[in-house]
């Protein structure tokens, strides 16, 4: 985890993932690649662009253009002097740009290992299930994806839950998980949820979460089987029960890596993903 990205709005939710995004850099001598978006109106992305050497645009709408990347500038200089990023190499990017595809571009073009965000406001898990940036970039990204709804302190994981439905095909994730379980040293708790209308027996899932850990030598681990009415609440009332402190999940599409989604696992958050 040498190059992390950090897509930021300035908001708390931002911090609190550049402050897991700054103890993950220490701990790893890695440096941060900090990136705010400006989704200006059309008619003044290509004015910034021509104000900046980019591209061509009428200087029509020049000042306000530049309004809003010297405030940028201006959040941007108030978040470095912060202490917690005090000896780490922070990057610091504004782009003209949709944030989704922009935070794709800068993650290929900077060969980020990481991205870490934060998930906005009470709705924040929900809305990941429902298509903001943040789930975007969760199903799309070849990165994994760390999201933070919290500040932590001290990020220091001691048990991670893996969920998985033992398709081979996304054993890949399988092998990131454990590699992010090992450098935190934390104990990895791979489940596989039981629900009515996709239903295992026990003996067939047992079977099958063996075959998809077979090979793989994890430091320290777990394999269960938990029933729930749906997925989602299996995820979140099994890691609940066991109080993890980090959630993971592939995606199924082509290019899904493991996706990561941090969180105090608290009532707060299942009534959030019940809603």
């Amino acid at each position: 985890m040498k190059r992390i990205l950090v897509p930021t709005d300035f908001s708390e939710q931002a911090e609190y993932a550049l402050k897991v995004a700054a103890q993950m850099a220490r701990k790893f001598n890695g440096e941060i690649f900090l990136l705010h978006m400006l989704e200006l109106p059309l008619q003044l992305v290509g004015t910034a662009a021509s104000g900046s050497g980019v591209g061509g645009g009428s200087h029509q709408n020049l000042p306000e253009a530049l309004y809003f990347m010297k405030l940028a500038k201006k959040r941007f200089h108030k978040i470095l002097s912060q202490p917690f990023l005090k000896g780490i190499k922070v990057h610091e990017t504004v782009q003209f740009h949709q944030a989704f595809d922009g935070i794709m571009e800068v993650s290929e073009e900077h060969k980020c290992d990481i991205i870490i965000m934060g998930s906005h406001g009470a709705t924040g898990f929900k809305e990941m299930f429902i298509g903001s940036n943040t789930e975007k970039v969760v199903r799309n990204s070849t990165i994994p994806v760390l999201v933070i709804k919290n500040e932590h302190p001290n990020f220091d994981i001691k048990d991670f839950v893996f969920a998985t439905d033992c398709d081979l095909d996304n054993k890949h994730t399988l092998n990131q998980a454990i590699r992010f379980a090992d450098m935190f040293e934390a104990r990895l708790h791979l489940v596989y949820i039981n629900t009515a209308n996709n239903f295992k027996t026990s003996e067939d899932a047992q079977q099958c979460l063996n075959s998809f850990i077979e090979g793989e030598n994890p430091r320290s681990y777990t394999v269960n089987i938990y029933n729930d009415v749906t997925v989602e609440n299996g995820i979140l009332n099994f890691a609940r029960s066991i109080n993890a402190g980090l959630i993971g999940i592939s995606t199924h599409g082509r290019k899904g890596l493991a996706h990561f989604f941090n969180g105090s696992i608290s009532e707060d958050l299942v009534n959030h993903a019940q809603q």
